[in-house]
């Protein structure tokens, strides 16, 4: 199964739990990338605005295209209980070209379930698998278990 997984990451830690995800498959990675800043404070502000706005951000083209892979996985933090803005900027532009569709979800806290509800009405389409990660997960390593389920959730399609 040929899988595109594509995530932004503000701080790292999303972009770490995709990197694992994708290497576990074989697949081929595309992070989404802000046009603007947002790794200082003043970068944080806007990520949050965006979220509790519902608005998506101005994001880099991207050099691949999810028509070409039988999965996409998707993945972003979490951002006041929703997607991140780069990300809703991107499934918005790419929902149609999506065959399938898989999410993970960085957090510090809560959120994912309505992040999930929110990116599945973005694509249109009903996820194969999900899996949220809490930040302590990454930091501790514990994530590669949740990750592993995860895995073997898309591997049984």
């Amino acid at each position: 199964m040929k899988t595109l997984v594509v995530f932004y990451s503000r701080t790292g830690i999303t972009r770490k739990v995709a990197e694992t995800i994708a290497r576990a498959l074989s697949g081929d990675v595309e992070e989404i990338v802000a046009k603007e800043n947002r790794s200082d404070f003043s970068g944080y502000g806007l990520s949050r605005e965006e979220a509790v706005l519902k608005k998506p951000a101005a994001i880099k083209a991207t050099k691949k295209d999810p028509v070409g892979y039988d999965l996409t996985i998707v993945g972003t933090p979490v951002w006041v209980q929703t997607v991140s803005s780069p990300m809703r900027a991107y499934i918005s532009r790419k929902r149609e070209r999506f065959t399938r569709v898989a999410f993970f979800c960085t957090q510090d806290r809560s959120g994912a379930e309505s992040a999930f509800e929110e990116m599945q009405e973005l694509c249109k389409a009903t996820p194969v698998a999900t899996v949220e990660i809490l930040h302590k997960d990454v930091e501790d390593g514990s994530y590669v278990e949740k990750t592993k389920s995860f895995l073997a959730r898309i591997g049984n399609l």
